[in-house]
Order: C-alpha cells, then sequence, then structure tokens
C-alpha cells in the first residue's frame, strides 16, 4: 500500500510539475510542492497508523500567540 501511494504522489508531480516549471511559475510550483509534501508526510504517517496532530491543534497552536497578544493590547 506504502508502494501504490508513493506511485499516486509521484504521478501527481509528472503530470502538474512540468507545466508549471515551463511556464515558469515558480510561486504555484512552490506553493504546489509545499501542499504536496504535506500531504505526502501526513499521508504516509496515517497508512502508517501514526498519530498525527489535527489542523485544529496547529492552528491553535499558531493563533494561541497572536490572541493572546490581541487581548492585552484591547484591555
Amino acid at each position: 500500500m506504502l508502494y501504490l501511494l508513493g506511485l499516486m504522489f509521484i504521478a501527481l508531480m509528472a503530470w502538474y510539475l512540468p507545466g508549471l516549471i515551463r511556464r515558469k511559475m515558480w510561486r504555484e510550483t512552490a506553493a504546489f510542492s509545499g501542499l504536496l509534501l504535506i500531504a505526502m508526510v501526513y499521508s504516509f504517517g496515517l497508512l502508517r497508523g501514526q498519530r498525527l496532530p489535527d489542523l485544529v491543534d496547529v492552528l491553535e497552536m499558531v493563533f494561541k500567540p497572536v490572541t493572546k497578544y490581541l487581548e492585552q493590547l484591547l484591555t
């Protein structure tokens, strides 16, 4: 199953990346590569049965300091 998932990600890269590179769409290529890397790590982790953080946990970790700062600013 890991090999099949790997082949799917390779197929996605082979399908989309050459066109982006040919058109010199560097920002889109970077965004695609970053999102694909996140998807690969997450999906391989799920397939191996590892406990991975939920998206809500990640967003909470990122925005909690911002929220505390804004609360201090407004009080």
